[in-house]
């Protein structure tokens, strides 16, 4: 946890706190889409690690169960009663422990629900938020053509993957340079910044701009002490993934957060990559302190090599369509049983 401390680890607790705007100010994390996956591990990780924690997503009552599991852990004796109650999870009686949790719901595909942001900023007044993990996202239920793909999704990618993502970040990130530490950690994907990914073509794009900002982002507060990482996720373990089973290249949403955790506290360095064929699933880029930008994934050839660019694309293609072939007989399958 030492390395941690940089960004506020084991500082304290909301001692006698049930809302955010008592708190004692304390350094805290900060993840969305926390009710599942990838983001449920990094707020579990986090508390073990001594951060306070912030979960937001928009399933309550999962939620609910994960601050109770990080009520259980022996070693923090966090606080997991809950009470959700107008549209938020609440801590009940707190204790005067190291390590708390509460939650708040949102659904961050609403970005134009005034009522809800200004809920969310509420709970966020008086927090000192040490690392925001940008986790919420979204993507198809299975890969389909842009031309094919309904408005409606497309809409929901944008909203929660590019707008609701760049305000949870802006609504942090002051915070973070007045205290003059911090870190920002966005999921990212590799179908965003390396190799064009054929039927995700939105959820690619998404994770582009996610890239860029990003890289952007960490070279403007480079200075400030706060530190800036994409994570370029490859397959993990998910319901997003549609993946049930880890393999060497796909690793456990436990798995996966541990080793981005254990990767973060090199100063020189602005992206975490996770792509086959990393044996611990991240990869670091080192570069010069400082710089932010995210090159492409190297997976140990260069992708200028005659017909690699294209072979891969290939790849990729038939997989998806491979994937979208199970979804679509899966929900036949559901249909006849009605």
């Amino acid at each position: 946890m030492s390395w941690l401390k940089k960004y506020g680890a084991g500082k304290g607790a909301w001692a006698g706190v049930v809302h955010a705007t008592n708190s004692t100010g304390y350094e805290s994390s900060l993840v969305t889409g926390a009710s599942e996956g990838i983001g449920r591990e990094f707020a579990l990780q986090l508390a073990q690690k001594g951060f306070n924690v912030l979960v937001s997503a928009r399933n309550a009552s999962a939620l609910a169960t994960l601050l109770a599991e990080i009520g259980r852990f022996p070693q923090y004796d966090c606080v997991g009663f809950v009470n959700i109650t107008h549209g938020k999870a609440e801590m009940k009686s707190p204790r005067d422990n190291k390590v708390q949790a509460k939650a708040v719901t949102m659904d961050f595909s609403k970005v134009d629900d005034a009522a809800q942001w200004k809920r969310f900023e509420a709970e966020l007044e008086g927090l000192d938020i040490g690392v925001l993990v940008n986790n919420v996202g979204k993507s198809y239920t299975y890969p389909m053509d842009f031309a094919d793909a309904p408005v409606q999704d497309m809409e929901d990618i944008l909203a929660i993957n590019v707008t609701a993502t760049t305000r949870v970040t802006k609504l942090i990130l002051p915070g973070m340079v007045q205290r003059k530490r911090g870190l920002i950690v966005s999921l990212g994907s590799f179908s965003g910044v390396s190799i064009a990914s054929p039927m995700l073509a939105t959820y690619a794009g998404s994770k582009s701009y996610l890239a860029s900002f990003s890289a952007c982002l960490a070279e403007e507060v480079k200075s400030k002490g706060i530190d800036v990482e994409t994570l370029n996720t490859y397959f993990v373990v998910s319901n997003m993934s549609k993946i049930r089973r880890a393999s060497a290249f796909i690793p456990t949403p436990k798995a996966y957060v541990k080793t981005a955790l254990s990767k973060a506290r090199w100063p020189s360095v602005r992206c975490v990559v996770d792509r086959p064929p990393a044996r611990h699933y991240s990869i670091l880029e080192p570069r010069p302190a400082g710089l932010g930008h995210v090159r492409d994934a190297d997976m140990g050839c260069p992708q200028n090599a005659i017909g690699w660019n294209a072979a891969y694309i290939y790849y990729t293609h038939e997989l998806h369509r491979d994937i979208q072939r199970r979804a679509l007989r899966k929900l036949e399958r559901e249909a006849k049983k009605q």
